[in-house]
């Protein structure tokens, strides 16, 4: 069990270093979706070391949320991409009010 936490967390803060270091919106996006997945990691690390199946029920509800969060993302990439021919993050100024 030890071994899957430590993954778990290795896998967050690497995913935070992508999102703090990265320039590009699609790593910036997969660093985003490797930390919901070690989120998932230790849901369903608990829940079979306690025996009790919600928090595959967390999981289920994670990927969801992961799900509609990269369609709509890849949706806001590509459409900023189209208008400024740019993929770096800090071109993208368009969307202050």
């Amino acid at each position: 069990m030890e071994m899957y936490i430590f993954l778990s967390f290795a896998l967050f803060f690497i995913g935070i270093l992508g999102v703090l270091k990265s320039r590009n919106p699609l790593i910036l996006f997969l660093s985003i979706e490797m930390m919901l997945n070690s989120a998932n990691l230790l849901f369903v690390t608990f829940s079979r070391h306690w025996a009790n199946s919600i928090g595959l029920v967390w999981v289920f509800f994670v990927l969801v949320v992961a799900a509609a969060e990269a369609a709509v993302g890849l949706a806001i990439i590509i459409h900023l991409f189209r208008s400024k021919k740019v993929v770096d993050i800090d071109q993208y100024n368009s969307l202050k009010g």
